[in-house]
């Protein structure tokens, strides 16, 4: 593959805050009616005025550049005090020991420890079992390093509420084609659907029997509304440790993603290599900025769960508005902050539709076929967003999908 090929396949114009590197060219022959007014919304990403930091999270930061040196400058996988305190932590959490000192990296976001496990597991030619939809940076992460991808469908639509809605036995087959790497996040993104327990379980015993790594994305699993229940990989007894690495973050429901901190734990090997391109790529993550992971798990009584229902009413709304529109489907999300409704036909492509969406209604979408080709008629929606201006803009698209109703 040459290196135009390769980079050709990492698009970043629907990446958030990418929006407007997009190309309107043609759209005016298209648009129908005039532009309906109301506060812009940036669906593609959180929004941290609305749902602000964890409080004292500056402060942590402060005392970190206070520091001078010591924390400016750490092992290339992040302070061993920070990482002493995070261990039995996420321990606790996760159900199942954390090695501070060789089974734990901190990173440059979440993002950054996906692509240093990515990177750390999947050479040229390698098949990786990838979920659609999933993920945006997955396909593109397996594509960079040259990997094969082996989709496995997630039928979110048809499955009952009690499940993500996995095809298993895909998966089996994957593995049986050759795939030695199972990626995927838990709660998904972009349907916010959880796995069961049984799906876990079984996912757990399909790695340990065909010795395939697995790589688990749980960057939301702490934004569970009431009645979800969560299964982490890592404690099901069948998984072998050495093969899996969890990865998580701040940067979501705790609205610290300024800061860019992440971490991944779990395989030694496998954490010992993400140091070694860690070390090549970005040294380490931003030495300040680790000091604040020193107050995450460790949020103020009550904090979290105010965050949850805050959450859960706006998600709550924006279903109840998506769902008064005839031919939208919307699972409800049991985690994390995103809807992907699907929409009825238009007589616009869905591509075209979503920048009419940014241009005639001040709404910023991301289009479904950023996380699968078979969800171009899906948007994805991160409801982390100031109520009110988050309603309305729902009402918005709700008015232009009548309005463009093939």
């Amino acid at each position: 593959m040459s290196i135009e090929a390769k980079f050709k396949k990492l698009g970043t114009d629907n990446a958030p805050g990418q929006e407007v590197r997009q190309s309107a060219a043609g759209l005016e022959a298209l648009m129908r009616g005039a532009p309906i007014e109301g506060r812009p919304v940036d669906f593609s990403h959180g929004d941290v005025d609305a749902h602000e930091p964890t409080p004292g999270a500056f402060d942590l930061f402060s005392a970190g550049v206070q520091s001078g040196g010591v924390q400016a400058y750490t092992e290339y996988r992040g302070d061993l005090g920070i990482r002493d305190l995070l261990a039995p932590r996420l321990a606790a959490f996760t159900g199942a020991p954390v090695d501070a000192r060789d089974g734990l990296i901190i990173t440059p976001g979440t993002q950054g420890a996906l692509f240093l496990a990515v990177a750390a597991t999947v050479a040229r030619g390698d098949k990786v079992a990838i979920v659609q939809p999933d993920y945006f940076a997955n396909r593109k992460l397996v594509e960079f390093f040259e990997g094969e991808m082996v989709p496995v469908q997630l039928d979110y639509v048809s499955a009952d509420e009690t499940r993500a809605g996995l095809d298993l036995t895909g998966l089996e087959e994957a593995f049986k084609a050759g795939a030695r790497v199972f990626l995927f996040s838990n709660p998904n993104n972009p349907a916010g659907v959880v796995y069961s327990a049984e799906e876990i379980g079984q996912i757990a015993a399909l790695a340990a029997r065909y010795g395939a790594t697995v790589i688990a994305d749980q960057l939301y699993s702490r934004l569970r509304y009431a009645g979800a229940s969560y299964t982490h990989l890592r404690a099901e007894a069948a998984v072998d440790a050495e093969n899996v690495v969890t990865i998580m973050g701040p940067s979501k429901t705790e609205s610290l993603s300024g800061y860019r901190l992440g971490v991944a734990f779990g395989s030694r090997a496998i954490i010992a290599r993400m140091e070694k391109l860690q070390a090549i790529v970005s040294l380490r993550a931003a030495g300040y900025s680790q000091a604040v992971l020193r107050g995450w798990f460790d949020e103020a009584p009550g904090w979290m769960e105010d965050r949850i229902a805050r959450h859960q009413v706006i998600r709550d709304e924006l279903l109840r508005v998506l769902r008064g529109c005839e031919g939208v489907f919307a699972r409800t999300p049991q985690a994390g902050s995103y809807l992907f409704p699907r929409l009825p036909k238009l007589a616009v492509a869905p591509a075209e539709f979503v920048k009419i969406l940014r241009l005639q209604a001040g709404v910023v979408v991301t289009p479904g076929t950023e996380f699968s080709p078979h969800t171009a008629d899906s948007v994805r929606l991160n409801f982390s967003q100031d109520h009110e201006a988050a309603v309305a803009a729902a009402r918005r698209i709700v008015a232009l999908v009548e309005r463009y109703r093939a």
